[in-house]
């Protein structure tokens, strides 16, 4: 009967998981109700609105976009960066400019990794967080992290149903039974996932309900446009993605290549 530990292991997973997702939704609502003044009368700036959308590593390829297509730094299609102005305008473009290096050159993905680990992208986290717009970091009750939670869960009761029915020996249930009494933690994980998505998606990882709100009202304001403020809005909500120029996106495409 070792399957029925493994069930109720499957269980306590399931359980502790959903409803750690449940809280954090009944949390961002609480906190979405008390606060729904925060952020009114607040534009974002580039940079915060890459940082909302996806995090210091988003902040720091908006910042490598920009300063490439003022060709003040190449960005190579073989996932190099080269500095051709070596002024940085604002703090985030110093920390690029510091990260390549004296000698002017270096690899996209060390250049983006220390970029996103610098003090300016701390400070405006800090900023972000202070104003209600985004999440502390580590926390862990947000809706995105109560998501993986459950996924996490939905593949643990996997690997236990499997493990149960590959067991060696006799039991005295049927294979198939066993099998249907994992499928009830799974069902329930599933049915979180499947809620999740219809009531509260998107959930994103960085931005507060007050930042989802005002991220929103930048998405729309950027379909339709075609300058320069809206294309760089553009990769800092949807990302390198949204990079309209071959050679470019090629350039990010070789970025975690050795």
């Amino acid at each position: 009967m070792f399957w029925v530990l493994l069930l109720l292991l499957a269980w306590a997973v399931a359980g502790v998981a959903c409803t750690r997702l449940c809280l954090a939704a009944v949390h961002a609502a609480a906190a979405d109700t008390n606060d729904a003044t925060t952020g009114q009368g607040h534009d974002l700036t580039l940079y915060e609105a890459a940082f909302l959308s996806g995090g210091p590593a988003r902040v720091a390829d908006v910042t490598l976009v920009s300063m490439a297509r003022q060709r003040r730094l190449l960005l190579a299609h073989t996932g190099w960066a080269t500095v051709v102005d070596p002024r940085g305008r604002d703090e985030m473009e110093r920390s690029v400019i510091g990260a390549i290096g004296p000698g002017g050159q270096s690899r996209i993905a060390p250049v983006r990794a220390a970029t996103a680990a610098a003090d300016s992208v701390r400070g405006l986290a800090d900023r972000l967080v202070s104003a209600g717009l985004a999440v502390p970091e580590g926390s862990g009750s947000t809706i995105a992290a109560g998501v993986r939670q459950v996924r996490a869960a939905a593949l643990a009761v996997l690997a236990l149903g499997a493990t149960a029915l590959l067991l060696p020996g006799p039991t005295q249930m049927p294979r198939g039974l066993v099998a249907l009494w994992f499928a009830l933690p799974l069902v329930l994980t599933l049915s979180c996932l499947a809620i999740a998505r219809v009531e509260v998606h998107p959930y994103s990882r960085w931005a507060s309900p007050a930042g989802q709100r005002l991220l929103g009202t930048l998405a729309q304001g950027v379909n339709g446009a075609g300058d320069e403020s809206a294309y760089l809005a553009s990769v800092a909500v949807r990302g390198v993605r949204a990079i309209g120029e071959p050679e470019l996106r090629a350039a990010f495409a070789h970025r975690d290549q050795p």
